[in-house]
């Protein structure tokens, strides 16, 4: 009798483990960040950015050498001690330019990683959110790395949550 009392609560454990069903689904990463109009927005906003950065440091650049240019004229006629110390001040002048630039390029690319980790961030926790929302188990992310090295493209979410993503975007007007 014990035994058969035994028998049918593994019975009633495995078949209670079975019943609960797992929903997995996954998204490409690459693809849900990469068309996700938000990103796109921001990263032609950062081309903009860098296109006049371009044209400032271009102009810049064009400026310094005329005016090096007509140093080099000038200084022939100059007595060698006063050419030396206006080259000097005109080589300091090249350094404090190129550090200003230098300074800008580093501002505008940490400006557009935390813009990027930002994005990321939030495409993480609005896939999050879905799967909660939507009774997922698990959401899976395919990469590059092989995260996901197969799925059945019936469990493929990513242009579902990314048609929802676009859908929640509201682009800046």
């Amino acid at each position: 009798m014990k035994n058969i009392f035994v028998v049918f609560l593994l019975f009633l454990t495995a078949v209670s483990c079975n019943t609960e069903t797992q929903k997995i689904g996954f998204v490409n990463n690459k693809d849900l960040v990469n068309d996700y109009q938000e990103k796109i927005d921001i990263e032609a906003e950062f081309k903009t950015k860098i296109e006049a950065f371009e044209k400032r440091t271009d102009s810049i650049g064009q400026a310094f050498q005329q005016e090096a240019q007509a140093f080099q004229l000038k200084a022939q006629s100059m007595k060698q001690d006063q050419a030396q110390a206006e080259y000097q001040a005109l080589g300091q002048k090249q350094q404090m330019l190129q550090q200003r630039i230098q300074l800008e390029e580093s501002k505008i690319q940490e400006e557009s990683q935390q813009t990027i980790d930002t994005l990321i961030k939030k495409v993480r926790d609005y896939v999050k959110d879905y799967g909660k929302k939507n009774g997922y188990t698990y959401i899976l992310g395919s990469n590059e790395a092989g995260s996901v090295m197969y799925g059945d493209e019936k469990n493929d979410l990513t242009k579902e949550i990314l048609d929802a993503l676009n859908a929640d975007y509201k682009k800046p007007e």
